[in-house]
């Protein structure tokens, strides 16, 4: 069932993304966390429903935040495992590293255009269902792969990866948003980045001592088992955290424009809520609510889901029509050209490595991995713990107000970072500098590869919130395109610029492309402002589609 957002007129709609998240004098009429939080404005504000899970106890967050990771992880190395096994499937397939390449670019193509299809299911009947379906799925597609017998059928089995893996991609970050509050999301958020890049990273390190030990094939079953541990996890742990709730817009923090919408599996209640960061409110009425049993936690999908009118049509849609909103087609810029990097670092990592001076064996390739790790695990610490204090210092400057932009400024460090980085990494080995340079170039790619995944993912769903489920999926496709294009274009693009040609034309499209941060932090809000009516026009329309969540 869903929340109508009640009169308002769409030309006079506030400015989408600039919220109150700091109330310095005490006037703001809105739920407040407590204790040391209590200065800080909810946003979005929680509905009584203990049961709502912006409500939820911690110890109930973090399980849901745990059975994201999970996903996460096990379908993140089923994605990247074969990095640092290409030659020895090659060698015993008769498939070219071309075949091979052009595999994992499909693979990640529809990573990409597979988030229109899972994206709208999820978000329509339950985002528990497809997170299973997508975690079994890419367990079965792991078992096939190593019986593959044609390139066509290779190609099939990496297009079908990328489809059925493709919630890794998008519907992670709205699982985050389902739980935690804005002043909380980077964390999180950041959370999620450490995972899906340290997957990439961690998987080619496992996948070559498994090669040596047991064959090729086994790097492919273990992927497989991984993700029956993890689909046997989420089973019996994941809960849904979809959640109807009424707004209007430009009233999202006002605590009553947050009701629970009565659905036979939502019982409005006026029960305290469980969550530590919410404070709890007299309200003089009785409890109705009915606390779900294990069971109604863990239930497979629910009714209530099921009998909602289908909008799928419109979910579909949507997302390509958010391509002409600039500060979303930006984010999706932003992620696609940083990841753009991280492509280069794999393309070239054997190439460099592995060749002479170096004539690093598979494995040291692979062990070269562990300085990424690092990188990524820096870089998830800076947006997000420190991110998320930083932003929150500048709102308290900016007389409480948030504005999305503000997590841009965290881009200072890529502008020195990812020239240096690049120039590092391939004109350092052309001239031969010292392995240990070239592994500590991968790590300082892959911290600011984290960075952009980071911020470009918050800036769209902190300037979007109520439209960051379809968002998401404007980033993603604007993303893995790019992705895919990069992929044909690298081997020549090295081999005909030769190593330092290339890395230093590298380094300085590196730099002009961080720097266009400076365009949104400027123009961002004005841009933003442009959009208003238009946001409130789509979040109307999925309000009355019940997919407001």
């Amino acid at each position: 069932m869903s929340g109508k957002l009640g009169t308002h007129d769409a030309s006079h709609a506030p400015i989408p993304g600039t919220v109150h998240l700091v109330d310095l004098e005490g006037t703001v009429n809105a739920k407040h966390g407590k204790g040391a939080r209590r200065d800080i404005v909810l946003v979005p504000a929680p509905s009584s429903d203990p049961d709502d899970p912006l409500n939820w106890s911690p110890s109930r967050k973090a399980l849901s935040t745990t059975c994201m990771c999970v996903y996460t992880l096990m379908v993140g190395i089923a994605s990247a495992a074969i990095y640092s096994v290409l030659v020895p499937i090659s060698e015993a397939t008769g498939f070219t590293l071309g075949d091979l390449n052009a595999g994992t670019g499909y693979m990640f193509l529809a990573f990409g255009w597979g988030c229109l299809f899972w994206q709208p299911l999820a978000l329509q009947y339950g985002k528990r269902p497809v997170y299973l379906l997508s975690i079994i799925a890419t367990m079965a597609i792991q078992v096939w792969a190593p019986y593959t017998k044609s390139n066509g059928q290779w190609i099939a089995n990496k297009v079908l990866q990328g489809f059925f893996g493709a919630p890794i991609e998008s519907l992670c970050e709205i699982s985050v948003t389902d739980i935690y509050f804005q002043h909380e999301r980077g964390t999180y958020i950041a959370l999620y980045a450490l995972l899906l890049a340290g997957s990439n990273f961690f998987a080619p390190i496992i996948a070559g001592f498994i090669a040596d030990g047991q064959g090729w094939q086994w790097v492919l079953y273990w992927c497989a088992i991984f993700c029956a541990i993890g689909f046997v996890f989420l089973f019996f742990l994941m809960e849904e955290t979809n959640y109807s709730r009424t707004i209007i817009i430009g009233h999202e923090n006002e605590p009553d424009m947050a009701v629970a919408v009565s659905t036979e599996d939502n019982e409005i209640s006026e029960k305290a809520p469980a969550s530590p960061d919410v404070e709890p409110e007299e309200t003089g009425l009785e409890t109705s609510f009915q606390r779900k049993t294990y069971w109604d936690k863990v239930k497979l999908w629910r009714t209530a889901d099921l009998r909602k009118p289908n909008h799928l049509a419109g979910m579909v849609a949507r997302p390509l029509i958010f391509l002409t909103f600039p500060v979303i087609a930006y984010a999706g810029f932003s992620y696609g050209s940083n990841l753009v990097w991280f492509n280069v670092l794999n393309g070239t990592a054997s190439l460099i490595l592995g060749g002479p001076p170096y004539n690093f064996p598979a494995w040291a390739v692979g062990t070269a991995y562990v300085s990424p790790l690092i990188g990524v695990a820096i870089g998830s610490a800076y947006t997000g713990y420190i991110g998320d204090r930083i932003v929150l210092g500048m709102a308290r400057r900016n007389k409480g107000v948030l504005e999305p932009e503000h997590r841009l400024w965290l881009f200072l460090p890529s502008l020195l970072l990812v020239p240096f980085g690049l120039l590092l990494w391939g004109v350092g080995a052309a001239h031969a500098v010292h392995w240990f340079g070239c592994v500590f170039a991968m790590g300082v790619i892959a911290l600011t590869n984290t960075i952009g995944l980071q911020l470009s993912v918050s800036y769209c769903i902190d300037s979007y919130k109520d439209l960051s489920g379809e968002a998401m999926v404007t980033v993603i496709l604007v993303r893995n395109t790019m992705s895919f294009a990069i992929g044909y274009g690298l081997t020549p693009w090295v081999t005909n610029m030769g190593l330092q040609n290339a890395f230093i034309v590298a380094a300085f499209a590196g730099m002009a492309q961080c720097a266009t941060f400076f365009l949104f932090v400027r123009y961002g809000k004005t841009l933003r402002k442009g959009s208003a009516p238009r946001y409130a026009k789509y979040v109307e329309k999925m309000a009355s589609s019940g997919v407001i969540h």
